[in-house]
């Protein structure tokens, strides 16, 4: 009874959450946005050595590096992670690869072009919302929703409903510094003219799904196994 009350809060969030990047969609901000970054030239920052090779490919390997260190965490728990059971151990560590992967699939079947692949940024691809990605191409190369780049933040999110049990304190750092992380790697990418604001939004929104539904199904695992051995 307990653990199902303490997923009914998070899940509430959310599904609230849903919100923002629906909002961001019914507004049409995208290239409203993104024409204060870029015209019909391209993207000034595009090549700029900080975003490229600092936030984008130095931040990937941070993030793949931390992952790495929390599956080895799983069986050899170091700091903190002794204080967690094995099974939260083990959600930490397959929540954010879950997520990413979640974000890496719908990725993969989405023909939605990138900024700087439209014509009115130098490309040729067409402007068209997202949700025409799974249905048409737009011209372009496709395959740029959502921010796959942003999940190297945005992933670690769904760490805090893992973490909020036992480290309460430490949920909560975490749960910040994924997001900004998430945030900067995301605006980062619309800088340079590789994402649209929502592409960065349903990242978030997804790695937070994700999470919650990891927190479900280990929840639902834990009280079928205690109501086995009562």
């Amino acid at each position: 009874m307990q653990d199902r009350q303490g997923l009914r809060g998070p899940g509430t969030v959310v599904l609230a959450l849903l919100a923002l990047p629906l909002l961001w969609d019914a507004g049409g901000w995208d290239m409203a946005l993104a024409e204060h970054m870029g015209g019909p030239t391209g993207f000034a920052l595009k090549g700029n050595w900080w975003l490229t090779h600092v936030l984008h490919d130095r931040a990937r390997q941070l993030a793949w590096a931390l992952g790495l260190l929390l599956c080895l965490g799983v069986a050899w728990p170091v700091g903190p992670l002794r204080r967690m059971p094995f099974a939260r151990r083990l959600q930490l560590a397959l929540s954010g690869l879950l997520a990413t992967g979640m974000v890496a699939l719908v990725k993969s079947g989405s023909h939605t072009s990138c900024p700087w692949d439209l014509a009115a940024f130098g490309g040729v691809a067409r402007y068209q919302s997202h949700w025409l990605g799974w249905l048409q191409a737009d011209g372009g190369a496709g395959r740029c929703f959502p921010a796959g780049h942003a999940s190297a933040g945005f992933a670690f999110v769904a760490g805090w409903f893992a973490l909020r049990r036992d480290l309460p304190r430490l949920a909560t750092l975490w749960l910040v510094l994924a997001v900004v992380a998430g945030l900067v790697l995301g605006l980062a990418q619309q800088l340079r003219g590789a994402h649209f604001m929502s592409h960065t939004l349903w990242t978030a929104w997804i790695c937070a799904a994700v999470g919650w539904a990891v927190d479900f199904a280990f929840a639902h695992m834990r009280m079928n196994l205690q109501g086995a051995a009562a």
